[in-house]
């Protein structure tokens, strides 16, 4: 980083999740359970996914993508975030930050875009039905998927890029308990009027021009819904789209205001709770969601459970 003396190359001070000591081990516990929630659950979706037939269909597919996400995603903080809670060495390594700082971007720029790959699946399957089949080939599925994830990655090179290029000045407390954008930013001195400008610019990109696709594509879905003439065609419909629609607006909304109101939540002192909402809690949410709505899911888990005991 430019202007950064030799002890930045030491590390980083990572100040946590909360500014009161004592409350650290109760944080550990609490973000210990959520982790390994998230680890069984995620896993879950992607094993079923993978071994029950009746879930290889374009939906399960991008869902088990969307569970590979969180999986990583929550990794690439939580551990660290653990060990810093645990003990009195609240630093990270230079290259741990840059490596934390590449991935995190990469995989939250990928999830926006996954979402909408999603909503378009949903779409098609709700207002082009007949069409289902031959328009959600594999060979688009996968080409939907490769788009989302290097999306990602090219939105992770240019935001870390210009992140990293900030002039420091030697400061090495990081307000937060793991290296984003926001808390990175918060580092620098001089004029960043320009690594602001283009950061909010792609955040604006891979935020709310998403989550405009997603909402235009749901009014076209409850269109065809309330058509459908039957009520339990229009609630297994509806069933379908609610869970997706929840994840959206759960991940876009605290995305949106960590990264496109930094000011806003700096005042109020609530940018650690955002980040800790968007790293930890949405990723252990989204395969309950997912599962507890979701009927096929659970049958595939009672047959999954029952061919296990027959062996045994």
């Amino acid at each position: 980083m430019k202007g950064a003396n030799n002890n930045t190359l030491d590390g980083f001070i990572l100040m946590g999740v909360s500014d009161h000591p004592q409350l650290e081990m109760i944080f550990f516990i609490v973000i210990l359970f959520s982790y390994l929630v998230t680890l069984f659950g995620n896993s879950t979706i992607i094993l079923l996914s993978c071994l029950d037939a009746r879930l290889h269909t374009p939906m399960y597919f991008f869902l088990s993508n969307l569970s590979s996400l969180d999986l990583a995603f929550t990794t690439s903080s939580v551990p660290q975030m653990l060990i810093n809670l645990w003990g009195p060495d609240k630093t990270i390594s230079y290259g741990g930050c840059v490596t934390q700082l590449y991935v995190f971007l990469w995989l939250g720029a990928t999830e926006c875009i996954l979402l909408v790959v999603m909503a378009f699946d949903r779409y098609v399957a709700i207002c082009r039905p007949l069409h289902y089949s031959t328009t959600m080939n594999p060979r688009l599925c996968w080409l939907l998927a490769a788009i989302a994830w290097l999306g990602g990655l090219g939105n992770s090179v240019i935001q870390s890029t210009f992140t990293l290029q900030l002039p420091l000045c030697g400061h090495r407390r990081v307000d937060n308990f793991l290296c984003e954008v926001p808390a990175m930013i918060k580092l620098a001195c001089g004029d960043m009027s320009l690594n602001e400008a283009v950061l909010n610019g792609i955040c604006t990109f891979f935020t709310a021009v998403p989550l405009s696709i997603i909402l235009i594509s749901y009014c076209y879905i409850a269109q065809a819904v309330l058509k459908i003439p039957s009520a339990e065609g229009r609630r297994k419909a509806f069933n379908t789209c609610l869970s997706h629609l929840v994840v959206v607006l759960l991940f876009y909304g605290s995305a949106i205001y960590g990264y496109l109101l930094p000011g806003k939540t700096s005042n109020q002192g609530q940018g650690k709770f955002i980040s800790l909402f968007y790293s930890v809690l949405t990723p252990m949410v989204n395969p309950l969601i997912y599962t507890l709505r979701n009927k096929e899911v659970k049958r595939a888990l009672r047959r999954l459970l029952g061919k296990r005991r027959e062996v045994n």
